[in-house]
């Protein structure tokens, strides 16, 4: 069976997380914990719940370390990281990561996604990764620039998680009519504000609403992270709602690479030459060695269009951003 370990278990996004995977993952499985600090008490308390799988922990050290001894060893293994650490190694970097900007998050965050990928993946060249971490339009790119300088890049088992905007377009779409009857939402083009392009058009109910509604939904879509922040009244962003989409798409990562079932999904993801960026949300096929086959946008209105457009322009600057960081570094 698999072993999924999240790194950033005892954040704000890694506990509610930790917890789903717990309740979901199929039994035999194992649990890994990482945390610079609380990833023991978090293992044990998951470890109470009458579940057959196998929880293990490992605690780092604060300040961070490079390359943590810690860390190599709760990654051996490995077949699934998911790197929810935004909201729990950013924030002991600064207190006030949990309300920057995307530009001061990629501040915090692009060093550490470095280290931990270079970390995770010399013990376990052969796993996904799944990358929770924002900027994830800058954070993916830096992602593949390590496992390519390590020798173990495949285009087909990095994925950052762009769940949320899809879990978020699918409820305001939802709540737009009664019954509550769209499963799902298409969300293509990045994880960040006018990079996030739903394609409400390709929906039934979607050709309902008018045009101009349409647009506001949108727009509430891209807006949405600012959104919990302001509610939150600046002392936090998205934790819970990200747990619940990270948890949905790593558990759709693990259904495939246990053949369980071939789940057609949307993530920011290499598009192998599909788009005309190197890296952009699309659907995408799973199976037992992660991505098993990339799949056309499909049709798209006019409107559409033109955003995909915008959202290409801004995702190319982020990839080009998260690559000459990692360049730097490697």
């Amino acid at each position: 069976m698999v072993n999924v370990c999240v790194i950033g278990a005892a954040g704000g996004i890694g506990q509610p997380l930790s917890l789903l995977l717990a309740l979901g993952l199929p039994n035999k499985t194992t649990l890994s914990l990482y945390d610079v600090a609380g990833a023991a008490g978090v293992a044990a308390d998951i470890s109470h719940i009458d579940r057959d799988i196998t929880i293990k922990w490992a605690n780092g050290k604060l300040p961070t370390v490079p390359a943590d001894p810690e860390m190599k060893k709760i990654a051996q293994g490995v077949d699934l990281f998911v790197g929810a650490w935004t909201c729990s190694l950013s924030s002991l970097v600064s207190p006030a990561s949990l309300a920057m900007s995307r530009d001061d998050l990629f501040n915090v965050n692009a060093g550490i996604v470095l280290d931990v990928v270079k970390t995770c993946a010399s013990v376990s060249p052969k796993a996904c990764f799944a990358i929770v971490t924002n900027p994830v339009n800058s954070t993916v790119p830096i992602a593949a620039n390590v496992l390519k300088s390590l020798g173990c890049y495949d285009k087909n088992k990095l994925f950052g998680v762009s769940t949320l905007d899809i879990v978020r377009a699918t409820r305001f779409i939802n709540d737009e009519r009664t019954p509550l009857n769209v499963a799902t939402v298409p969300v293509v083009g990045g994880h960040s504000d006018v990079t996030i392009v739903p394609l409400f058009s390709q929906l039934a109910v979607g050709k309902e609403i008018a045009p101009g509604r349409i647009t506001e939904l949108t727009k509430r879509v891209q807006d949405a992270g600012t959104e919990v922040v302001q509610a939150k009244a600046g002392k936090g962003s998205a934790t819970l709602s990200m747990a619940a989409a990270g948890a949905r798409f790593a558990l759709w990562i693990v259904d495939g690479l246990l053949g369980l079932s071939n789940p057609l999904v949307y993530s920011y993801v290499d598009t192998d030459g599909s788009q005309d960026t190197k890296f952009l949300a699309i659907p995408v096929v799973l199976g037992r060695n992660g991505i098993q086959q990339r799949l056309g946008l499909g049709k798209i209105t006019a409107t559409e269009e033109e955003l995909l457009k915008i959202a290409k322009k801004a995702v190319t600057t982020n990839i080009s951003k998260g690559e000459a960081f990692a360049k730097s570094k490697l």
